[in-house]
C-alpha cells in the first residue's frame, strides 16, 4: 500500500500499486472511457465527482440510449453512495443512475426517475 495524494485535490489516499485488483477504485464500475491523459490516481469524491459528471453527459442521450449504457453494469449489487444514491434526511435517495441500471420503472413516482414518470 502506497500513500499518494489526489492529483485533482491533494487529498492523501492509499493506492494498492502493487495489486491494483484489491486496490478500492477496483470496486467501481468502469463508467468512464479510459483516459490516456490521466497520470494519477483520485481520491474517491474526485473520481465519483468525474463519474457522476460523465453521466450527465449520458442523461442528455435519448432513454433508450440511456438504458442501453446502463444496462451492462446491471447485477451489481453494490450500493454506491454518491453513484447509486445519496443520504438526505437519514433516507437513502437513489440517483438516476441506480434506476437506469434497473432498467424499468416502477412507477411509484420517485424523485430521480429517468423515465417520467410522476404521480
Amino acid at each position: 500500500m502506497t500513500q499518494i495524494n489526489c492529483s485533482q485535490c491533494n487529498t492523501a489516499l492509499n493506492c494498492n500499486v502493487s495489486d491494483i485488483t484489491a486496490c478500492w477504485c477496483n470496486q467501481l464500475p468502469a463508467i468512464l472511457p479510459l483516459d490516456s491523459s490521466a497520470t494519477s490516481c483520485l481520491c474517491t469524491r474526485c473520481t465519483l465527482s468525474k463519474i457522476n459528471v460523465y453521466l450527465e453527459s449520458i442523461y442528455t442521450q435519448p432513454i433508450k440510449a440511456q438504458i442501453e449504457f446502463a444496462k451492462k453494469f446491471r447485477g451489481n449489487d453494490n450500493l454506491i453512495e454518491g453513484l447509486d444514491y445519496t443520504m438526505q434526511n437519514g433516507y437513502m435517495v437513489f440517483s438516476k443512475w441506480f434506476f437506469l441500471k434497473r432498467g424499468t420503472c416502477c412507477k411509484n413516482g420517485c424523485k430521480n426517475c429517468p423515465y417520467g414518470y410522476k404521480k
